[in-house]
């Protein structure tokens, strides 16, 4: 393991672990935009990642969720969410996680995911395979829909046409839909083969960015919601056990290319 997944693993506990002890504390709920909400405990949680980051990385560049672009975007770039699940934690729900995504000339080359309230940390390093707690994963072999859990995005109320039509489309192939609040938890269980499937229409990078890594480690894929390769800069993705990928695909691309028509 190299020294970026190190600090990036010793950040994660360290964020993890102080929201876990704050849960149930939240002090300052500011508002961000339509129904987005934060905390002072995110806020305090991305200083503590981005300084540990900072401290051994004076170079390499940063985004957060909280605090935007930090450095040039140059060789090496952090994304980070320092709680991904906002809502649910607010709400005392603790289905919520640190997540970190490391890019390398614009190549996702490492993920870490903590979920702080069931202590499980998962590590994907490009090249040397997913991992839960030290133990290697992969994704399910599901290989039908009809047998397929799949993870929805939450936030219907962006677009309801294009997503409603979606859902229903994918509700009348998979065996059950699910939706957490969380795509650090989505991406998790998908890497370790408890999800099969997992589109999120609106999720920005830091939202998705440490899972790539793991997944595509454990033999998983995400893509954009057209089938492109993500990046920094994507929004939305499609992230399946690789098998079911093309299947889903054209789900969604079906309705999202009449959306994009209108």
């Amino acid at each position: 393991m190299n020294d970026m997944m190190r600090v990036g693993i010793d950040a994660a506990k360290e964020a993890g672990d102080f929201l876990m002890r704050n849960f149930g504390k939240v002090g300052e709920i500011a508002v961000k935009g339509d129904r987005d909400l934060a905390t002072n405990l995110d806020k305090e949680a991305e200083r503590m990642i981005t300084d540990k980051i900072r401290a051994h990385f004076p170079s390499h560049a940063i985004i957060a969720e909280e605090s935007g672009v930090r450095g040039d975007l140059a060789q090496y770039l952090w994304i980070i969410d320092p709680l991904d699940g906002t809502h649910n934690y607010i709400r005392d729900v603790a289905v919520f996680g640190v997540s970190i995504g490391i890019l390398r000339e614009d190549e996702f080359v490492g993920g870490i995911i903590y979920m702080a309230a069931d202590k499980e940390l998962y590590v994907g390093e490009k090249g040397s395979g997913a991992y839960k707690n030290g133990g290697r994963i992969s994704v399910s072999g599901k290989n039908s829909l009809k047998d397929c859990s799949l993870s929805f995005d939450s936030c219907i109320r962006y677009s309801p046409d294009i997503m409603l039509r979606t859902l229903g489309d994918l509700a009348a192939e998979v065996f059950n839909v699910r939706m957490f609040g969380s795509s650090a938890r989505a991406l998790s269980y998908l890497a370790e083969g408890k999800l099969d499937a997992s589109v999120e229409f609106y999720d920005q990078p830091w939202d998705f960015a440490g899972g790539v890594c793991i997944i595509e480690e454990a033999g998983g894929i995400l893509s954009g919601l057209k089938g492109e390769t993500l990046s920094y800069q994507s929004r939305g993705y499609i992230a399946s056990n690789a098998i079911l990928h093309e299947k889903i695909q054209s789900i969604v691309s079906r309705n999202y290319t009449k959306a994009l028509d209108r």
